[in-house]
């Protein structure tokens, strides 16, 4: 093999690059604390999405706490039953705590959801200006807080709010899990019912 000058790349082929050096320090996750009252604020949200099941919807529910820890607002998902798309459980949530508040800004309080919210909650919740957001299981399917996009890592947009994920994960995701089997079952039911009759 010679020893002079390797040869060019064959175009369409790029060449090996050796890894740059960085002399910065490698990045590390923020560590975000959780408050006391973090998975007893979940619960009652859980307890919501309960409600939403029973009525025939996702099961989904949400609360806003204040910064004294009053309860502002709450809300269960209910886009079938008010045939309303914007009807989820963040969103009537929302409305409840403005109302509360006679003003569409929220400042200091907390959003609490047992599900990771979708992007049209989260655009809500940036602009009621909200401190928090704490959200149980994740969603790989529509979730905006890096479940399938990450809205608020958008760094231009004129309000910042810190997102807590994974509250209670387990718990709010097995309510979601439990919900489908049972629609799985009584589908599977309805069509033995249906060819038997």
């Amino acid at each position: 093999m010679p020893d002079g000058p390797a040869a060019a790349p064959a175009l369409g082929v790029s060449a090996p690059v050796a890894p740059a050096l960085s002399l910065a320090p490698p990045l590390v996750p923020p560590v975000i604390l959780l408050h006391p009252d973090d998975e007893r604020h979940m619960r009652q949200a859980m307890l919501l999405a309960r409600q939403a099941w029973d009525a025939g919807e996702v099961p989904v529910g949400a609360l806003v706490v204040g910064a004294d820890g009053s309860v502002l607002g709450q809300g269960a998902n209910a886009p079938i039953g008010r045939s309303d798309p914007t009807a989820h459980a963040e969103i009537i949530a929302l409305r409840s705590a403005c109302g509360h508040a006679a003003n569409y800004r929220l400042p200091g309080a907390t959003l609490y959801v047992t599900l990771e919210p979708c992007a049209m909650c989260m655009g809500a919740m940036l602009h009621a200006r909200l401190a928090r957001v704490v959200y149980g299981a994740p969603d790989p399917k529509t979730g905006a807080c890096g479940g399938v996009i990450d809205l608020p890592a958008v760094g231009t947009l004129n309000h910042q709010t810190t997102v807590v994920g994974g509250v209670l994960a387990d718990e709010c995701g097995e309510l979601l899990r439990a919900f489908f089997r049972e629609r799985r079952q009584q589908s599977r039911e309805a069509r033995v019912q249906a060819a038997s009759g």
